[in-house]
């Protein structure tokens, strides 16, 4: 795993069209921007994982 240290208004690319920009820090939250092809999915991580799970974005966990 690559870490990288940024400031608000900072930002990261990956290849040469997807934008990783730091919006703000408030406490432990961190708000990012992501400028990514509309091909490229852009995931939550807990939103990832459901739809890897084969579940929809409405559904709950209490239903597996």
């Amino acid at each position: 795993m690559l870490i990288l240290t940024r400031k608000v208004g900072e930002s990261i690319n990956i290849g040469d069209d997807i934008t990783i920009t730091i919006l703000g820090v408030s406490g432990q939250q961190v708000r990012v921007g992501i400028n990514a092809p509309k091909d490229v999915a852009v995931h939550r991580e807990e939103i990832y994982q459901r739809i890897q799970a084969g579940l929809s974005a409405g559904d709950k966990k209490d239903n597996l």
